[in-house]
């Protein structure tokens, strides 16, 4: 903490505001009555982990200005109340509102909280003709890093390289980055603004 208070009350204002989110929760009201700010940590993780479901652990840590231990002392007992639920995804376990999207749903926001695979997705649904060499382009990458992540969005059942590269299940993919685009970086966000000419209705 800095000699005038700041410190803490940046962590007690943010925990303040995503608690907000997270009133629904069984937590809401875990040491409402206490002056400590970590008392509406419980409270606060519920609702960083609503607004951006599919987090990992250090990024849900570190932007609610938590230590490593309450972190992890304050996720073990909201999965053990069934408020929030995990999966392990590569290097990481990514937290979700327990019972709220299905399997399919979690790994693709899992790749969605991946700058590169995000991004990637987001080009294929502006353009779904792109190839890897204008996709490794447009992002800045290299063609080898779109190779891989294709893979990897392949392995998961998201994405076919038949005939070029197609997402499997457009519909979904966007209706998570439209929902959670606040929580995604600016490419989510300008895609969210262009979604009526996206969503094309077929009525046969």
């Amino acid at each position: 903490m800095g000699r005038d208070g700041t410190v803490d009350e940046d962590k007690r204002a943010t925990l303040r505001r995503f608690a907000a989110l997270g009133a629904a929760s069984p937590f809401a009201r875990f040491g409402e009555d206490s002056g400590d700010s970590d008392s509406d940590a419980p409270g606060a993780i519920a609702g960083y982990v609503s607004a951006h479901p599919g987090t990992h652990f250090s990024k849900l840590r570190d932007d609610l200005k938590l230590g490593t231990g309450e972190t992890q002392h304050h996720l073990h007992r909201l999965e053990s109340e069934n408020v929030v639920a995990s999966r392990k995804d590569g290097d990481y376990r990514r937290y979700f509102p327990a019972g709220q999207f299905s399997e399919t749903e979690q790994v693709i926001l899992g790749f969605l909280r991946r700058e590169t695979a995000r991004g990637m997705l987001v080009t294929l649904l502006r353009n779904p003709a792109v190839s890897a060499a204008e996709l490794a382009d447009e992002l800045d990458v290299s063609r080898p890093t779109v190779s891989n992540y294709a893979g990897d969005l392949e392995a998961a059942g998201l994405l076919s390289r038949a005939d070029g590269y197609a997402i499997t299940n457009p519909e979904t993919v966007l209706t998570l980055l439209i929902r959670y685009a606040d929580s995604f970086g600016d490419d989510a966000a300008a895609l969210a603004g262009e979604a009526d000419s996206l969503v094309r209705y077929d009525p046969a």
